[in-house]
């Protein structure tokens, strides 16, 4: 497994197309906007050494016998489920922001079931070559992004019926030796600073739209792709020095939008090329993984918040009020909801046909529907406790300067023991983790709210409860039950 420098180095090794606020980067890995994002992956790879994580960082390798990262593990027991979310969680506490890796991970999972059962099937040979990558992944220690989600144009036209048929990523070419890929892919995090990007389906596709269910791995600095570095919140702060960064990891997943132009992806690449009734299986079991890490995450994460928040309430010197200890009270149980879903779902897994396990989908699409509405609750808490100084506070370079800043340090001190850069360094850190940037990621990553309740109400069998209501009430059967 690579130290989080060797991980660094291997990207420098790579050559992508990488765009930023309208110029390309020549030194992509060398750019201050990027250079959150770098650290917080690379804190990845060196907690996966240290001892003291273990069991929590890694796993012995089904494919090798040898330990890897658990970012390129299979779900390969229940325990790895309930390893995957306190991994996350530890994460979140470590770096206090989005570490980048979970989409990639999920996706292996997600391709591993879907190849397996293709193959199954229709006798392809798909699992084989997924096979292959992920070993090669493994031994390597690469991270994959994943890139689920197509720009989509007019929703309400499927693929294949757009008046621009790229809206959605499909196959343009079929050729002996592999396939020619155009389109785009938005929102995806950790792009910029990813080894592969593992690009699947969106959504599950009839025969008429079998040049869309594809899916394939797509080296990030492979001829045609181009990748957009999308723009965040504050984000020009990433290139200053001082405090106003407000955290060295960023405050998001540094999420960009991948640009197919014409990208050939050879045959031992492409896991999917048009089996659309495999595709819709795909994206609901990655769903169902994907939205159960939330709730371990955003936990840690806001472990971090939480802390920040009652450390500036001491500043203040307000940490012994009732009505704080109260409001920090109900932040804890907030988050503390959240985690106990994504244990839950993790605890509730079933075994798939290819040999790894599923969480239950019920429970992990509610993890991520009260994450929608925590995440806020939390942030609005925060900003309650913080006061209007978390969207007021000078700049860093007037508390740096020799004509004011004095002034600026005199009057914005706390409590004794605490430093005005110390005050300041919470309230920077409060506000970015409280942005919109941080609010909308946790709303609408892995799935808008409603996509979360359709899946619920489709998982809640509503028929069976009826049943069992009738059951306790001694009502008759059903109306068509009677008839018969």
């Amino acid at each position: 497994m690579m130290t989080g420098a060797q991980y660094l180095a291997s990207l420098k090794q790579r050559s992508p197309r990488i765009f930023y606020k309208g110029q390309r980067l020549e030194r992509p890995f060398d750019h201050p906007a990027l250079l959150p994002h770098l650290r917080t992956a690379a804190a990845t790879y060196d907690l996966a050494h240290d001892p003291r994580h273990q069991a929590t960082m890694t796993a012995v390798s089904h494919l090798t016998g040898a330990r890897v990262s658990r970012f390129t593990h299979l779900f390969w027991t229940p325990e790895d489920l309930l390893r995957k979310v306190a991994m996350l969680r530890l994460l979140g506490q470590e770096t206090g922001t989005c570490f980048q890796r979970c989409v990639g991970l999920d996706g292996l999972n997600a391709v591993w079931a879907a190849t397996w059962e293709t193959d199954q099937k229709l006798g392809t040979g798909y699992h084989a070559r997924f096979h292959a990558w992920l070993r090669r992944l493994q031994e390597q220690d690469l991270m994959a992004a994943g890139a689920m989600t197509d720009p989509k144009g007019d929703r309400s036209l499927p693929p294949w019926k757009q008046a621009d048929p790229d809206l959605y990523l499909h196959i343009v070419e079929r050729r002996p030796d592999g396939i020619v890929i155009r389109g785009a892919k938005t929102h995806i995090t950790g792009a910029v600073n990813s080894h592969e990007v593992l690009v699947m389906p969106t959504l599950g596709v009839p025969p008429e739209g079998a040049d869309y269910a594809v899916t394939c791995a797509v080296p990030i600095d492979a001829p045609g792709l181009t990748l957009v570095f999308g723009r965040q919140s504050n984000d020009e702060r990433k290139e200053e020095e001082g405090v106003d960064c407000g955290s060295p990891f960023g405050v998001v997943g540094g999420e960009s939008t991948l640009l197919f132009e014409d990208v050939f992806v050879p045959h031992e690449r492409v896991f999917m090329a048009g089996e659309g009734e495999f595709a819709g299986p795909l994206v609901d079991r990655f769903a169902a993984w994907h939205r159960a890490n939330y709730g371990g995450c955003k936990a840690g994460n806001a472990d971090v918040l939480l802390g920040a928040t009652a450390l500036l309430a001491e500043v203040h010197g307000t940490i012994g009020n009732a009505v704080v200890k109260d409001k920090l009270t109900e932040m804890v149980h907030l988050v503390e909801t959240n985690y106990a879903g994504a244990v839950g779902a993790a605890a509730l897994c079933t075994q798939l046909p290819a040999g790894n396990w599923l969480v239950d989908p019920l429970l992990a699409n509610t993890v991520k529907q009260n994450v929608t509405r925590f995440v806020y609750q939390v942030a609005r808490l925060a900003h309650d406790l913080g006061g209007g100084i978390l969207s007021t506070l000078p700049s860093d370079a007037d508390f740096r300067s020799s004509e004011v800043g004095g002034l600026l340090h005199k009057y914005f001190a706390g409590k004794a023991g605490f430093s005005t850069d110390d005050k300041r360094k919470l309230i920077r850190y409060i506000e970015g983790m409280t942005s919109v940037s941080t609010l909308v990621e946790a709303l609408h990553g892995a799935g808008s709210p409603q996509a979360q309740r359709i899946v619920m109400l489709r998982q809640a069998n509503l028929g069976e409860k009826a049943n069992l209501a009738r059951k306790v009430l001694g009502l008759g059967p059903p109306p068509a039950q009677a008839k018969k």
